[in-house]
């Protein structure tokens, strides 16, 4: 009698067994799967925030050390660093200079802007330059102008930007002060 029970159980697992095992595992690996993919997109806005202070700074340090005029101008998925010319007395792209270039954020996730407490329109698509040799002096033509200024002298537009992303309304802020500063702003203190 003790012979027949140990073949019964010598036999293996039974379906139903290895069915509750593999069920078991699938629904463990879906949760970390999900859970890895909010915490990637958290790290992606946090790696977009850090590299937009990052490229802020050495446009602050560019400006006070060379004695130039930047600028940034945003969109609503990017945003550019300009140059003040000083000879024709417009704005232009930075020639040649791939660390202030026009930068993108990924899918999904937008900017906005805050300047005084207001709300500002972005653009999809960068502005357009003026032509130095145009006359811009026409009533119905707008100068081209930076939504934020750096100056020479360290000093800056104060703002706060939002990067947000879209699915969760999931967002990380930052502040600049008129010094040039910026800090990381907790959402739920607002």
């Amino acid at each position: 009698m003790l012979h027949e029970r140990r073949s019964r159980f010598d036999n293996g697992f039974t379906l139903v067994e290895i069915l509750v095992v593999i069920f078991i595992i699938a629904t463990i690996l879906s949760i970390g799967l999900l859970s890895f993919g909010v915490l990637g997109d958290d790290r992606e806005l946090q790696t977009e925030a850090k590299r937009f202070v990052a490229l802020t700074e050495v446009a602050q340090d560019e400006a006070f050390m060379q004695g130039r005029e930047f600028g940034i101008e945003f969109l609503s998925a990017g945003y550019r660093f300009v140059e003040y010319d000083a000879q024709t007395g417009l704005w232009a792209e930075i020639p040649g200079d791939e660390t202030l270039r026009l930068r993108s954020l990924p899918e999904g996730n937008e900017l906005e802007l805050y300047l005084e407490g207001k709300r500002i329109l972005l653009d999809d698509d960068p502005a357009p330059f003026e032509d130095p040799n145009k006359n811009t002096s026409a009533a119905s033509e707008v100068a081209y102008s930076p939504h934020l200024m750096i100056f020479s002298s360290g000093d800056a537009t104060p703002y706060e930007l939002h990067l947000v992303r879209r699915g969760d309304d999931r967002r990380i802020i930052l502040q600049g002060n008129a010094l040039g500063g910026i800090e990381f702003v907790d959402p739920d203190e607002e």
